[in-house]
Formats: C-alpha cells, sequence, structure tokens
C-alpha cells in the first residue's frame, strides 16, 4: 500500500522544475516577497545547461542590441566574476550575433548561490507524481524522494518541468509536436571534449574558407574571437556516412567551445522518431544517443584537423529535448506573430532569436529570422538580418483551466513554429522571471493569475532589470 506522509509543508510559491526557467522563477518570486519551494529531480539546478550538457547560451542580443536581461544577465555576470564565462562572445558561425560559452560546474554553484540568497527553500532528488484539483484550484501537488510520497500545497504552482507535467497530469490541454503529424524536433546527445587544437581548426578554416559558407560569411569573426564556434566539415561528414562510420541523420557537424579552450559542446547527434515524454522511448533514445556519440568522436579523432589528441569528457549526461508538450493557454504565440514581430500590450520578454527547426525525421534545419521572409542563404547574408527581434506575451504563461497555475519554459503555450523561436536558454530567463514575479504579484494582491494587473508587472520587471518596451 501506498503511504502518504502525513505532514504537509505549504507556500506561497512551488516551482516544479529547476531548470534555468524554473530557477529565474523562483528567485524573482522570492525577491518579491514569496514564501518559495523549489523542486527538481536532480541533485542540481540547471536543467538542460548542466543535465543534458547544452551550450552555448544563445542569444542574449538582436544585433548589437541586448534584448534579454534581468536575473539572466546576473547569471552571466556572476559567471564571469567566478571565471566560469568570458560573457557575451561574438558567434563565429554568423548565426546569430552573440553566444555565451559557460563552464557547466561554475553555472551549478552560481544557480545554487542565487536560490539561496534569495531565500528558496530546495528540494533535489524529487519526483511529481500526482496532483489535486478542485474549483478551477490545483490544491497540492505530490512528490516522491528518499521521504517517500509527500503533499505541499501552495497559493500558486509554477509548472518549470518543460515537458508541462504539472500542468498536463493536471487536465491542461496540450499538442505534441507539430500540428500536422505531432512529430517533435529530434533529440540530442551532446559530446563535451577536450584536448582540441582550437588554432589549428581556425587555421583550416582561413586556408580554404570557401570549404566554410556560414563561417565564410564573416571571416573576420573567425579570425579575431577567442571562444570558437563552428559548422562544416560537411563533405568529410557526408563521406563518413556513405562508408558506414556515421549513421547520424543530419548534414553538418555544429560545435561550440566552451569557457575553457580546447574544450568543446558537440550539438550534432540526432535522433528522430522518439518521443520526449515516454519512458521506454527516452531510454531507446539515451542509448541510440550515446552510439552516435562514439560514432561522432571517433570520426573526429580520425578526420578532423585539431581533433587528434582530443578525448571525450562526457556524453549527455541526459538526452536533450528540444520540444515535447506545448500547452493551451490563454493564447498561443504563432510562427506568424514571430515573424512579424507582432505588438502585445502585455509583453514580459523580447527575443532575437530566429525560428530554428531541425528536421523531425531526417537531414535539415531550416532558420527564419523576424522580419524575414526566407531562410537567410550564405550568398544572402547580411547581418542586418539578426537586429530584428519580437514580444513574448504574458497569456503564454496563462491556463484556462487554473486560477493558480502559471507554465514556463520550452513548454508554454506556443505554435510548432514559435516555440522552435523561444525554446532557447536566455528567453527562458526571461520568462521566468516575469512568471516568478507574476506568481509572488498574484500572491500579494490575492488575486488569480489571470487577474493580475499586467502593466504592473511590467512596470515591476523593468526595475528589477528586464528589459521591456511597453
Amino acid at each position: 500500500m501506498l503511504k502518504i506522509n502525513k505532514e504537509e509543508s505549504h507556500y506561497n510559491v512551488v516551482v516544479m522544475g529547476g531548470g534555468v526557467s524554473g530557477v529565474c522563477a523562483a528567485i524573482a518570486a522570492a525577491r518579491n516577497g514569496a514564501k518559495v519551494l523549489i523542486i527538481d529531480q536532480h541533485g542540481y539546478f540547471g536543467g538542460s545547461l548542466t543535465a543534458m550538457g547544452v551550450g552555448p547560451m544563445m542569444t542574449f542580443f538582436a544585433g548589437e542590441k541586448q534584448v534579454i536581461k534581468g536575473i539572466g544577465q546576473e547569471i552571466v555576470d556572476r559567471l564571469v566574476a567566478g571565471h566560469y564565462s568570458p560573457g557575451h562572445v561574438l558567434d563565429s558561425t554568423n548565426y546569430i550575433s552573440y553566444v555565451t560559452p559557460f563552464d557547466a560546474e561554475g553555472l551549478k554553484y552560481v544557480l545554487d548561490q542565487m536560490v539561496t540568497e534569495a531565500g528558496c527553500d530546495v528540494l533535489f532528488h524529487s519526483y511529481l507524481t500526482g496532483s489535486e484539483q478542485q474549483d478551477k484550484q490545483i490544491t497540492k501537488l505530490y512528490v516522491t524522494n528518499k521521504d517517500g510520497v509527500s503533499a505541499i500545497t501552495a497559493d500558486v504552482f509554477i509548472d518549470a518541468t518543460g515537458d508541462a507535467d504539472l500542468a498536463t497530469m493536471s487536465g491542461v490541454p496540450f499538442q505534441y509536436g507539430r500540428e500536422s503529424d505531432h512529430a517533435a524536433q529530434p533529440l540530442t546527445m551532446n559530446l563535451k571534449i577536450y584536448g582540441v587544437d582550437t588554432e589549428q581548426l581556425r587555421a583550416t578554416v582561413l586556408k580554404d574558407p570557401a570549404r566554410f559558407p556560414r563561417l565564410n560569411r564573416d571571416l573576420n569573426v573567425m579570425k579575431h574571437v577567442h571562444n570558437l564556434s563552428f559548422i562544416g566539415f560537411n563533405d568529410e561528414f557526408k563521406k563518413a556516412k556513405a562508408n558506414g562510420e556515421i549513421s547520424i541523420p543530419r548534414e553538418d557537424i555544429l560545435f561550440f567551445e566552451t569557457n575553457n579552450p580546447g574544450e568543446f559542446i558537440l550539438n550534432t547527434t540526432r535522433i528522430i522518431n522518439e518521443n520526449g515524454v515516454d519512458a521506454k522511448s527516452l531510454t531507446h533514445a539515451e542509448m541510440v544517443g550515446r552510439k552516435q556519440c562514439q560514432e561522432l568522436y571517433q570520426f573526429l579523432v580520425h578526420h578532423i584537423p585539431g581533433f587528434q589528441n582530443a578525448k571525450i569528457a562526457y556524453s549527455g549526461p541526459s538526452v536533450g529535448i528540444r520540444g515535447s508538450r506545448q500547452i493551451k493557454g490563454r493564447y498561443v504565440l504563432t510562427g506568424d506573430d514571430v515573424l512579424q514581430s507582432k505588438k502585445f500590450a502585455s509583453t514580459i520578454a523580447h527575443n532575437g532569436y530566429p525560428i530554428d527547426i531541425h528536421n523531425p525525421k531526417g537531414e535539415g534545419t531550416s532558420s527564419v529570422h523576424a522580419k524575414t521572409a526566407s531562410e537567410m542563404t550564405s550568398q544572402t547574408f547580411d547581418r542586418k538580418v539578426m537586429d530584428s527581434y519580437y514580444q513574448i506575451p504574458y497569456e503564454i504563461m496563462v491556463t484556462n483551466e487554473f486560477n493558480n497555475l502559471l507554465v514556463t519554459g520550452r513548454c508554454v503555450s506556443a505554435s510548432f513554429e514559435a516555440q522552435a523561436a523561444i525554446r532557447t536558454t536566455p528567453t527562458m530567463t526571461a520568462l521566468g522571471q516575469a512568471c516568478g514575479t507574476a506568481a509572488a504579484q498574484a500572491v500579494k494582491h490575492g488575486q488569480s493569475v489571470q487577474a493580475i494587473d499586467t502593466e504592473a508587472l511590467q512596470t515591476t520587471l523593468i526595475a528589477q532589470g528586464s528589459y521591456i518596451e511597453k
């Protein structure tokens, strides 16, 4: 028989999920006067950046204009101060203007510090088990950990699980993947390698830049940037696939130097036809991902200049998920909203990242920036395309079903195309800060999350460092 611990804990705000968006939500709620608990299944914060090996953060900018600030920038400032990051550096793949490399272990420590300083309570190694609802309220959630099963109550709950676990188990409708066939973007097992000769890589490009069309868009960045972002070796990759050395259904190799010289994160594996919210599928994806990582490592060591003496730091540690469930909230952000830079009265964040879709079924990646009609090619490259950005409204975090539930992270209410634009880390920091601030505001005024004054929310966010154009 399943036993429930009798003692219940009550908080103003409970954040389920300790990824970057959840952490920013918890910090923001606590700074605005709420008693906060943040819960995560891992033993550390950071989500995709620490548990899935994702890096760098991309991007806080639209061209030269920084459009994401606030707690996200505080995190970067602390990483820089601790020598865990060089800060914002030019993207030498010429895809966006700036990326932000970092050391994952440093990030864990910084997030621990910031959550503790904000006064949040923390539960690691804890899994969401269930929830109860009544009269448009989530009344409690259940978590399982070493203590057994415990009930927790709150005035406002925040779902920052990334997969909308709390929202969907409570009955919030959702969409999985794209509207036409419910196929989601591929999963990726990131591979971290150290001992790479960065200067040999750089020299290889500068010797024959025509072989690297994306890098060749602006070689000045490649020549001068210290932390290298790299995409290419398409011909070598294609040959290796034809020879049976590589089974990865992708067309190129993408990798980024971290804060540590000669250490690179490779975002190149592509795991298709797997489901990010199905246990058996996730298990298979982990194994496929590690197989692809081993193939990739052997390929790099034997065929790519600069990798001859490289060693594996780790794969994963867990498979990375670009998208799974999207709640159907009070507003659904669309691809047209992004491309047309639609204005919203309730704007709580801005973003300069393009719609970036990795083919759910195999090779191919398409990217379209806001205020453009089609994908940028190497032949039509114009750095001004990076200047465009768009607005994100509060309502994509709010459900129709519950008065005390907010949702933040990659699972907010957005179409497949729009989610492909807003899913990256800096945007998640902005959404998280807005979400936590809204939760604290609802608690303070005894309101539903739907009824809060969004103009007052914007005013608070601006006063606390967020960038918002009203």
